[in-house]
């Protein structure tokens, strides 16, 4: 089989998988005088009360932050209605069970303390596993900007799909992936503070719009300092494009070769502030770290635990 008519039959398969999903939804409960398959002897894609601790996160789950007032409210609901969704896991090996999709409603039944949780129970190989995981979870749960650019990343690298597919499967326009994908170039502190929802969409798409790091460093700053509208954060970079803004992030800097661009780069993102290399030709050089107040000196020297 062609790697063309391997990639359309997986795609299938999963579509078909997920499709089913409604039906087992709205398939009706069994009476509570009825015995239910549990004592973990789940048969293959059945629905079944599986045991709690039985079940293992699935470490390629995309979604990493769980608000804990929302788990802990939810496990409230749980202690009094249980479970209305099962979770989704795959069988992995005898009494063992692996999470596709449902992470969150796992952590809230364990902190509310039950003992078992009805679960759709799946078999998959690794690979539709894993397309399985990130297909459902970008469907069905509130992930935030970051961790649905990483989970479209992971569909490309690891289930070797273009964007032009990952955009069928997800019904998007393509555009709207490579938006996303995007935000993964942008620095780390800025790529948490989308995380952490200091920064929207809008702000992020503007940010990553300037060419160099250090004035994405820049931008953000005076964002999340002044509390910029995602309107002041475009205006502030046409102003820089134009040479009109702040002169330090638009100054010209001596051209580096690429490697030791890179290391400026990476110093001037782990630090948040601008920083400058200079290389003389027989290996000597200087690191020039710019700091704009007290504070923010004080917050540099406790990033390189002075």
């Amino acid at each position: 089989m062609s790697q063309i008519n391997k990639k359309q039959a997986l795609g299938k398969g999963i579509r078909a998988l997920l499709s089913n999903m409604e039906d087992e939804i709205n398939a009706p409960k069994a009476p509570n005088n009825e015995p239910q398959q549990n004592q973990h002897q789940a048969g293959i894609n059945t629905i079944a009360r599986i045991p709690v601790d039985l079940v293992e996160v699935n470490p390629k789950q995309p979604r990493h932050d769980f608000d804990q007032q929302a788990l802990r409210e939810l496990s409230e609901s749980i202690k009094l209605h249980d479970i209305i969704q099962p979770i989704t896991v795959v069988k992995t090996s005898q009494n063992k069970y692996q999470l596709i999709s449902g992470e969150r409603r796992w952590r809230a039944s364990k902190l509310a303390g039950l003992t078992d949780i009805p679960a759709y129970v799946r078999t998959a190989d690794g690979q539709e596993m894993l397309e399985m995981a990130l297909l459902e979870n970008l469907q069905r749960e509130n992930l935030n900007a970051i961790e649905i650019a990483m989970s479209y990343r992971r569909l490309m690298d690891e289930c070797d799909l273009t964007q032009e597919q990952v955009s069928e499967r997800m019904k998007k326009e393509r555009s709207t992936v490579a938006n996303y994908l995007r935000l993964l170039k942008l620095p780390p502190d800025v790529q948490k503070s989308v995380r952490d929802g200091q920064l929207s969409m809008g702000h992020a798409r503007a940010i990553i719009s300037l060419e160099h790091v250090d004035q994405q460093l820049y931008v953000f700053r005076e964002t999340i300092q002044r509390g910029l509208s995602v309107r002041q954060v475009e205006q502030l970079v046409k102003d820089m494009a134009t040479e009109k803004g702040p002169k330090e992030p638009v100054k010209a800097l001596a051209k580096l070769p690429p490697p030791y661009k890179r290391i400026e780069d990476n110093i001037a993102s782990h630090l948040s502030t601008r920083v400058k290399l200079d290389r003389k030709k027989n290996g000597k050089g200087s690191i020039l770290i710019e700091f704009y107040n007290d504070e923010d000196l004080e917050r540099i020297m406790e990033k390189i635990n002075l």
